[in-house]
This record gives structure tokens, sequence and C-alpha cells, in this order.
């Protein structure tokens, strides 16, 4: 079998100027990157920002197992048999981070037959919208250690410093790191913490923003810290706006690139679900429910995490009104939920898929929460039996839910069209109603216990005295309306990745709260989650390599 480089490597790529012909985007509206990537312009926007909007398909997943649930897979097959089946449709993905693409997950571009290309890039430098969000939050951070250096006019405590430098890149040795050692030249001496580039506010604003406008003010409202007297300091305040509007004023622009069968994609920004809120850009997201009829997208990790912040935070702030969400699940992971371990999930077993199950219905539950209908894409592995896919699908029926059987990774769009036939049908037949699970009115300890208990079906909350402390100060100070972005383990509908399947009677536990200002929402930590990923035993870093020719290998 061939991997899913090699596979991307034979593909028969069309230029990009002709996969933009097929949304009617002109050539002197995309800016290109090669032949076969291009970024969408600005003009391209203005033009189209009065076409009536599409239908908005959302494609999420169970809690992700070592097994794998294929979500990204699952979006571009259903975005090819889309295009097979004559529909102007398009997916949107979040572009790849270098973190997983080096560490335990490699590519992520799609699979099998069902990939973006191309391939190498967009799982590497792309366009160099990693890099401009790396640059534009590490200058805020040079820009306030400098000011310290040169008189410190605004009385910036450097113990209160809340920006945190950031890398692309999985390093737990700079989670907690001292800088300023030294001469005294060198600037003053704190101790000081690294984050991964896609749990970044910017990169949250980045995907939040709705014009370069928009971009800069939300960036002059970025925290830095506080004065020795407790007034809150900004961005806007050390004059870093213009700076790092600058260096992000293409980044802002989505990007365009295609399937392997041809299809348009548009891949655009890359926020962590499990830490940062999950999805794609909203510009880019609101471009494309303009140029077509059908807009397929995705959101990170489980239902728990990426579609929930998806729904209520991406959503609330782009107003968006989606018709419909595939649920991806896979037989190998609902009966890892069951408790077999990785090394036997290859084996027919009905009990521990029995047993499993109920982390797919309770992640139907809550998007019926939403008022959205669902559909839910049982995404196929050779070693499924009969018996087990029989069993999900008379599972789903009790439920009132639609499932197919995705075979996306071994056939591509044409594997993928009894789905996307059934998603259609599902948007004829099936109105949304959709609306929020939590108002904005509401405290922000009752905002998180109404995600605990109504998404996670937990019992309540633990607040840690920091994260009390924490949110006494945002609600003193005014951003108790904001939407709440919990960061939490990705394994488990709780905190605590351990309870597989769907655990009950369990407590979460909130150790701290910080406030994005600019990106307008609170990022609640639970657990032990963390804004630093380690690379694992052994990192898929080690299996890439380039031949004498330049051909890049091992990659995914």
């Amino acid at each position: 079998m061939l991997s899913d480089i090699k596979i991307a490597q034979g593909a028969k790529m069309e230029p990009i100027t002709k996969i933009a012909s097929k949304l009617d985007i002109t050539e002197d509206e995309i800016e290109l990157y090669g032949k076969y990537k291009g970024k969408l312009s600005f003009e391209l926007i203005e033009r189209v920002k009065d076409n009536e909007d599409g239908k908005l398909i959302l494609v999420t997943a169970i809690n992700p197992t070592p097994a794998g649930e294929g979500k990204t897979t699952t979006t571009v097959g259903l975005g090819q048999a889309f295009h097979k089946l004559g529909k102007k449709s398009l997916i949107a993905l979040r572009e790849p981070s270098l973190g997983p693409t080096f560490g335990l997950k490699g590519g992520a571009a799609g699979g099998g037959y069902s990939q973006v290309v191309p391939m190498e890039d967009i799982n590497l430098h792309f366009t160099g919208d990693m890099h401009a969000i790396t640059s534009a939050n590490n200058l805020l951070c040079a820009m306030a250690d400098n000011h310290i250096h040169q008189g410190n006019a605004l009385g910036l405590d450097p113990k209160s410093i809340k920006i945190k430098r950031v890398l692309d890149i999985n390093d737990r040795n700079l989670r907690n790191v001292v800088i300023g050692l030294g001469e005294r030249t060198d600037g003053q001496v704190r101790e000081d913490h690294f984050m991964i580039t896609v749990a970044c506010e910017i990169m949250a604003i980045l995907c939040l923003a709705s014009d370069l406008s928009d971009l800069k003010e939300r960036l002059s409202k970025i925290i830095v810290g506080y004065s020795y007297t407790g007034e809150i300091i900004t961005a806007g305040q050390l004059k870093a706006e213009g700076a790092m509007t600058a260096l992000l004023k293409d980044a802002i622009k989505p990007n365009l690139v295609q399937t392997l069968e041809n299809s348009p994609c548009i891949i655009h920004g890359g926020p962590f679900a499990n830490i940062a809120h999950g999805c794609n850009s909203l510009i880019a997201t609101k471009l494309s429910l303009k140029l077509c009829d059908y807009v397929i997208t995705e959101a990170g990790f489980g239902a728990d995490l990426g579609a929930e912040k998806f729904l209520d935070i991406k959503c609330r702030f782009g107003n968006l009104k989606p018709s419909l969400v595939v649920l991806v699940a896979t037989i190998r992971a609902l009966k890892y939920n069951g408790g077999v371990k990785k090394e036997n999930l290859s084996e027919e077993n009905c009990d521990a898929l029995n047993k499993g199950i109920v982390n797919l219905g309770k992640h139907i539950e809550n998007i019926k929460k939403f008022g959205l209908p669902v559909v839910v894409a049982l995404n196929h592995f050779f070693t499924d039996t009969d018996n087990e896919v029989k069993l999900v699908k008379e599972y789903c029926e009790k439920l009132g839910v639609k499932c197919e059987i995705s075979k996306c990774f071994a056939e591509g769009g044409e594997g993928t069209m009894d789905l996307a036939n059934t998603v259609l049908e599902t948007l004829e037949t099936e109105k949304a109603d959709f609306k929020h699970i939590y108002g904005t009115d509401l405290s922000i300890k009752e905002k998180i216990e109404k995600i605990v208990k109504e998404i996670y079906g937990g019992d309540g909350v633990i607040y840690e005295p920091k994260a009390d402390k924490e949110i006494k100060f945002l609600t003193e100070n005014g951003f108790a309306n904001m939407p709440v972005c919990m960061a939490k383990t990705q394994y488990s509908l709780s905190d605590n990745p351990a309870l597989l399947g769907r655990p009950e009677g369990f407590t979460v536990t909130v150790r701290d709260l910080y406030v994005n200002a600019g990106a307008g929402f609170i990022t609640v930590l639970t657990g032990k989650i963390m804004t630093m990923p380690g690379l694992p035993k052994i990192p898929a870093a080690e299996k890439v390599d380039v031949t004498d020719g330049g051909v890049i290998d091992g990659l995914f």
C-alpha cells in the first residue's frame, strides 16, 4: 500500500488558477505562491460580500484515540464526493502545525485518497502564516521586555507579564525558562514561558478577525500584563499593534489549494482545539459561504471540544448558522473506548463495542442540544466486521440518526458518495434550529458549569484558589460577558484522559483562567492540560528525510 505522501506526490494537480475558476474567482483575485497554491485577495472578499450564503456543514468526531478517527480525511472525502455530484462546494480546513507534524501525529492534510495537496507544502511552511503569527507574537514580547529595560514608563510589573513567547515546534524544555541572564544590558532577569504557536492569542485573533482593521483593533487589546498599581497594560499602550499588523497583513488572507480530485479547498488558521478554539478562520469560512452552495468545514478533536467551541464561540462572533453536523466515528475507536487495547483492535469484539459506543451516543445528544441535524460517518477500516457495522447502525437508528459507511481513505470521493447523498437528503428533510448552549449574560462560573454538565456530562466543577481569584478579577474588570474557551484533554469527556467511554459522577477541576481580550474569550485551564506539548519517545520527525533529488519522504 502506498503511503499518504507517495499518493500525494503522484497526484495530477491542476494550476491553482483553474481551481479558482471553479469558484468564479478571477486570476486578478488570487495571489500566487507558486503554481499550486495562492492567497485570496481582499478585492475578492469585497466583490462577493453581498452574495447569498451557502449551507454550512460541520464535520466533528467522537473523542480521539490512538487508533485514529480520520476527521480531516472524511472532510476531504465528503468534499470530493460533493464535487463528483456536481455540487458547487468547497472544504474549509485549518492549517497543520509543525508541532504535531514532527511530533506524535505526523501530517495533517487528510489521508489515503482523500488529501489536500501539495501535501508537503501544506504540512511544512505553506504560505508562511505560522511564521508570521510566531513573529508578531514574539515581537510583542520583545517590545514588552524592551519597555521595561528602557525605563519602564508604564510601570509594567515584570512578574505580572501575561504574554508568552511562542514556537511552532513541540519543545517541553521551553515551558519554563529564565531570560535576561548575563550582563546588565541583556535585560531584566525574569521567569518566562513558551507556548506552541497555535495556542497563542494572536492565532485566535487572526482566526476571529473580520478584516485588517478589526485585526489591528483586536491586537491593540491584548493584555501584556499589569502595572505595579494593578492597572491593565495592553499592546496598544506599547504601540505594538501597527508593526504586528504589518507582519500579519498577508497571513490574514485565506489560502486556496485543491484535493487529490481537483476540488477546491480553503485552508486558513490553525488554533488547537484542546487549548484554543479549534477551527479555521472566520474570514475563510464566511468567504467560502459566499463562493458556493455548500461549505464543509471541520472542528478539531472531539465534539466536546472543537464543535462546542465552533458553535459557541466562532458561530457567535461570526453570526454563522450551521445547517448540519457530520459526526465521525470508527469501530476501532469505539472498541478502544470499550476497553480494548490498541494492539487488539483488529479483532471482532461486539461486547467491547457495545460498551464503548456510549461515547458516540453522548456526542449525538450534544449536537442535538444545539438544535442541529446530525449524520454519523462510520469511517471504514478493512478489519471492521459485518456484525460490528450492523451494531453501530442499529444503535444510531435507535437514536433517530442516520449512519453511513465512509470509505474515503481507500476510495476517495467515490467511497464517500453514500455519505454525501445522505447528508444532502438530510439537509432537505431536517431543518436546523441552531442555538448556543449558554448565553454570554451568565457569570463566568455559570458558563463553565453549563458546559461541564451539559456537554461533558459531569456533576460539577472544583475551582482551585488561583482560579477563584482570577474569576473575581475578570468579573470586576468587565470581562465576565465573554464566551469561555475550555482547555481540556481531548481523550475524554472529562478532564481525566483515563476516563473513556461516557464517564459519569465526575467533577472537572479548573486550575486557572486568563482573558484573551483581543480574541474576545476567556480561556479556562482544566486538569493537566499543557500549552506547550512535548515530543513523544519516537517523534515523527525521525522518519522525515529528503532524497538527493530534493523529494521529501516520510512526512506521513
